[in-house]
């Protein structure tokens, strides 16, 4: 009840309206409200109708409304009380023609559904809404209201947006991260099966035989074809020669240069022994072929290098850089200039030759060849690999040539071999050889026929077998004694020098099965029993090897 009801002698409490619907519009219709009277005793109870139902909202046809002709209001008794006593009459305001919404009999059997009251008060406009709720005893679990956005929902939106692109942004660096380390893993698999495939290749896995390793293992079962030269360095301002072999292995595709010391012994045509140093300065003839007998090679030529040739040969190719062991002082009588010690120290001509030609007083002579073939190797490097430039270059030396090694051939041979010099596929070895000019057992095995490919086959038939001779006997008549009768017997005679230690029996080896019946024939000659021979590695590179022991008693 409000304060009008309360106060039974208000005279404005019969005036009083009350909503009572709404137009075909959607606006607000008010009016009195005819009072209901008491029910007598013993009736039965009436239900107050609800909001749905006194105002035809039906829930079975939802949203249909039924409009009536405004019933005659009823009549307005008089307020009892107060308002009596003070002699206020109540007036009836007009009565207006009104539609009443269709009234239905409750249902006490079931309760209404909350659906349709929600989808009613959706569709009430909100005008209508914002109007009716204040006046009305409505509850809120009637209307389903539509949410509005606050001024809170810009930043709830931001925060979520923020939220989810800080999570992409993360899930963005895992994906990254994930395939940093698969990358990696790729290219490390890579790096270890391109590992094991070099390894395996050039066989130096255990247990494992590469086609690289078979290939060269082949190559050096097999025989192997070398085009070789030799080049004697003439120093024509103090004097002295230089000897080394430029040696090109068509077959595993290398080159060389060996260095050969002048102390190095060759046979001459009397079959005397001659230093190689003393038979260049005496003209070099036939020394190729001495050099042939001794390291059982086959030279295809030799090249006279002055110096002076050498140092236009250096100008040529636009200087050279060598890796030098020793500074080179200047020397003004000679005409020579300074060069100094270090890698890779650039030389012009006249710094070539005399870097190649120093030697330091009490040097031994290795140190000076040593020089010697890292100038060549310099050269080899810079020589063009088109052997017809290769040939224009050797012909601009002004070089008067053997016959037998001119330009082309020369050009060709120095363009092939400086091929391999520049991909690395190059060795510079020194020969070494005793105090007596013979070769050791060392250089025979590694240099001799490793790199130079000696070996001695059988003679021609008709050509005089080559016998080489070791002395293990300690006197040095006895060598020479031999060595006549071999001479004697018309053996080809190749020094071998003395025996690291002395022996009691003599012994006559070969390697070659048709080589035996020549080394019994040698056994012969020397007054040797036919049990001295034997089938052994040869120490001397040739067809029958004799070593002196103290039971060789000389005719």
């Amino acid at each position: 009840m409000n304060d009008r009801q309360q106060q039974p002698y208000d005279p404005y409490a019969a005036q009083e309206q009350q909503l009572i619907g709404y137009d075909a519009y959607g606006r607000p219709v008010y009016g009195q409200v005819p009072a209901q009277p008491a029910a007598p005793a013993g009736a039965p109870q009436q239900y107050e109708p609800s909001y749905e139902q006194q105002y035809g909202y039906d829930y079975q046809g939802y949203d249909q409304q039924q409009y009536y002709p405004q019933q005659p209001a009823a009549q307005e008794y008089p307020r009892q009380g107060a308002d009596q006593g003070y002699g206020y009459e109540t007036q009836q305001a007009p009565q207006a023609q009104q539609w009443i919404p269709q009234q239905t009999a409750p249902e006490p059997e079931s309760a209404p559904e909350p659906e349709p009251v929600s989808r009613t008060a959706e569709r009430i406009p909100e005008p209508r809404r914002a109007e009716s709720a204040p006046g009305g005893d409505y509850r809120t679990e009637q209307f389903a209201f539509i949410d509005q956005a606050d001024e809170e929902s810009d930043d709830v939106i931001d925060w979520l947006a923020f939220t989810e692109s800080r999570t992409e942004r993360r899930e963005e660096a895992r994906r990254r991260g994930r395939n940093r380390v698969v990358a990696l893993i790729v290219v490390l698999a890579l790096f270890v099966v391109g590992g094991l495939g070099y390894l395996w290749y050039a066989g130096k896995l255990p247990f494992l035989d590469g086609p690289g390793q078979k290939k060269g293992a082949a190559a050096a079962g097999g025989a192997q074809k070398r085009d070789m030269i030799v080049v004697h360095l003439h120093n024509t301002k103090k004097g002295g020669t230089s000897t080394a072999l430029l040696v090109d292995n068509v077959t595993t595709k290398q080159g060389a240069t060996v260095l050969l010391p002048n102390t190095l012994t060759v046979p001459q045509q009397d079959g005397a022994g001659l230093a190689l140093g003393k038979a260049v300065e005496e003209g070099g003839l036939g020394t190729g072929e001495a050099l042939d007998t001794v390291l059982g090679t086959s030279i295809g030529g030799t090249w006279r290098l002055d110096t002076p040739f050498l140092e236009r040969l250096v100008e040529l190719v636009g200087g050279i850089d060598v890796d030098t062991d020793t500074a080179v002082p200047a020397d003004d009588k000679a005409k020579t200039p300074a060069v100094g010690q270090g890698q890779k120290q650039h030389l012009s001509g006249a710094m070539a030759v005399a870097y190649a030609t120093y030697r330091a007083q009490g040097e031994p002579e290795a140190k000076q060849l040593q020089r010697t073939g890292g100038v060549l190797h310099a050269v080899l490097r810079k020589i063009p690999s088109d052997p017809k430039a290769a040939a224009v270059t050797v012909e601009s030396m002004g070089q008067i040539l053997d016959p037998a090694l001119n330009a082309q051939t020369l050009g060709a041979m120095l363009a092939r071999i400086g091929e391999h010099a520049k991909v690395g596929d190059y060795r510079t070895e020194l020969l070494a050889v005793k105090a007596d000019g013979s070769l050791t057992d060392e250089a025979n095995k590694t240099v001799v026929k490793e790199v130079l490919g000696g070996n001695f086959t059988a003679a021609p038939a008709g050509a005089a077998p080559r016998v080489g001779l070791k002395d293990a006997t300690g006197d040095a008549k006895t060598q020479v004694a031999a060595k006549a009768a071999l001479l004697n017997g018309g053996y080809t005679f190749v020094d071998g020098g003395k025996a690291d230690k002395t022996q009691t029996a003599s012994q006559i080896t070969y390697q070659d099965d048709a080589q035996r019946e020549r080394a019994i024939e040698v056994a012969k000659t020397l007054g040797l029993a036919e049990t001295a021979v034997k089938k052994a590695e040869n120490a001397v590179n040739a067809d029958v090897v004799v070593t002196l022991g103290k039971d060789y008693k000389p005719s």
